[in-house]
């Protein structure tokens, strides 16, 4: 038994982290020494209803309970110790979105994700009117759209949040959100770190003619910097939590974040030319600028770090969902064939077999889309794979394909920022893409070509970061900077494996990119031909 470990738990020196992901809820437990000493999780899936990607907010409390209980199981079983008051807790969840409610905290619409591309009209006209990017997962765009509609919902507005918004409110009672989340609800204005004044009376003129009875600014989360005060865990949020009654109120809280602001802290990627990469269900990159853009880009959007640094993100909405489907479909194979072999020990076999492919995957070419992709103007997503009667298909060059799928719209956002001058030493990469090593980050390297560097936490991902960030809120020193405590108490002695891009790798690519670029008329026909059919 780990004693330090549970002393820490006796005595309150840990911090929960709780995300709730695109497929799974994790919560993390660390210690005193910013180490995990317990997790949990629980898995659930978004749902298409009636044209519309979301998650219903009793799975939201059954996941996050599921999740918690079996982290505090966890905690018994290794430490011989109930966990009753953590030392501090941080929500994070997938980022924006809608989530509007009324006076009495009724939800008022469906939930809808970042993964909808339903408001591309909406995000085009406040991109406009803002001469600002307005992605069309941001919730400003989700309310115009609403309110362009005249959905009966809108009058009712008196509160508009995102997931871990939401969550911390329910378990708090406050109407908070960290700076980087915040910063992808409504633009914000890089000097004083609130919402920008002049793209708020501009709203306000745009929706003036519908009459609504509610103000923006009052209907917008409070914003908060990491290390804010953001309340503590009352009565009715231990509850909720913990239905057991085992946990205790009064935990303090720190700002809650989306899954953006986590993998920053998580990857220490908060400091200018610092940067990541998170690749899971969706594949995103956020860049810490030294200086803004020289010009609207619709592929990129500017965000924040947790403590305000503006961030260049590209966000695709498709990552891995077509290589976990391949995967599942060589698994029952095998299980056909009467061999039985464990789900990662299937994943790494198969990633490792993209390291024996041609280098531009001998011709194959994948589309991995399963949703619309605002970086591309894609309204829907149709899966593709396509290849001259002459390309060699094999295993090898097919998970190489399928790789490559999985970062091509990324790589195709980012190539813009090199015409910004953006200066990147290194990029940070974290998720299920890097989780078979020396795979996915060789090939990332190649295709962005630039180095990449995975840690040895990279596993701990997004609810881990959540964990950190409570964590500072409670222990950070008297004016410590973020950037100094991740520096000095967290990674100071973390090993990280660096792999510069391959030149074979990078020109396979570049002809891989060349070949998917070409077709991509063909996803764009087949989005046509089947919602025709």
């Amino acid at each position: 038994m780990d004693m330090q470990a549970r002393n820490d738990i006796e005595q309150g020196r840990t911090a929960l982290g709780i995300e709730l992901g695109s497929t799974r809820i994790k919560a993390v437990l660390i210690g005193a020494d910013h180490g995990p000493i317990a997790s949990g999780d629980s898995e659930w899936e978004n749902r298409l209803e009636n044209g519309i990607w979301t998650y219903h907010l009793d799975d939201v409390w059954s996941g996050i309970q599921a999740a918690y209980a079996a982290l505090k199981a966890q905690v018994r079983e290794r430490y011989a110790v109930s966990l009753t008051r953590p030392g501090a807790i941080g929500i994070s969840a997938m980022m924006h979105g809608y989530l509007p409610f009324d006076r009495e905290g009724r939800q008022l619409a469906e939930f809808r994700t970042w993964r909808n591309t339903v408001t591309e009209t909406e995000a085009a006209e406040l991109t406009e009117l803002f001469g600002f990017n307005i992605p069309q997962r941001w919730s400003i765009a989700h309310l115009w759209r609403a309110v362009r509609n005249g959905e009966p919902h809108v009058p009712q507005i008196a509160f508009l949040t995102t997931l871990e918004g939401y969550v911390h409110w329910q378990l708090t009672g406050e109407k908070v959100l960290g700076v980087g989340e915040a910063a992808g609800m409504f633009p914000l204005e890089n000097d004083t770190l609130t919402y920008d004044p002049t793209m708020v009376e501009q709203f306000e003129a745009l929706k003036a003619p519908y009459g609504l009875p509610w103000k923006l600014r009052d209907i917008l989360p409070k914003i908060l910097l990491a290390g804010d005060p953001a309340g503590v865990l009352t009565e009715t949020g231990a509850r909720l939590l913990d239905p057991s009654g085992e946990l205790e109120p009064g935990v303090p809280f720190c700002p809650p974040e989306g899954d953006a602001g986590t993998g920053m802290t998580a990857t220490q990627s908060i400091s200018p030319r610092t940067g990541n990469v998170s690749a899971g269900t969706s594949i995103f990159s956020m860049v810490v600028l030294e200086h803004g853009l020289s010009r609207v880009y619709p592929e990129i959007d500017l965000v924040a770090t947790p403590t305000g640094r503006p961030v260049a993100m590209v966000h695709c909405n498709t990552c891995t969902s077509d290589l976990d489907a391949w995967v599942r479909v060589f698994g029952q194979a095998l299980s056909a064939a009467g061999v039985q072999m464990e789900k990662g020990e299937l994943y790494q076999l198969l990633y490792r077999q993209a390291l024996q492919a041609d280098p531009d995957c001998g011709g194959l070419v994948s589309y991995n889309y399963y949703a619309g992709e605002p970086v591309l103007g894609l309204e829907d997503g149709r899966p593709l794979l396509t290849r001259a009667p002459e390309a060699k298909l094999t295993l090898p060059n097919l998970m190489r394909a399928q790789l490559f799928a999985a970062m091509a719209t990324l790589q195709i956002g980012m190539e813009l920022l090199k015409n910004e001058h953006v200066a990147l030493d290194k990029l940070y990469g974290h998720g299920g893409l890097f989780k078979t090593k020396g795979v996915g980050q060789r090939l990332m390297a190649g295709a962005l070509n630039v180095p990449v560097a995975v840690m040895e936490t990279a596993g701990e991902g997004g609810p881990w970061g959540m964990a950190l960030l409570a964590a500072y809120a409670v222990w950070k020193a008297p004016g410590e900077s973020l950037e100094d405590y991740l520096a000095q108490r967290v990674f100071a002695g973390v090993q990280e494996e660096l792999v510069c891009p391959d030149p074979q790798d990078a020109a396979g690519y570049r002809v891989f990119a060349q070949r998917y670029r070409a077709g991509l008329a063909l996803q764009k026909a087949a989005v046509q031909a089947f919602r025709e059919a």
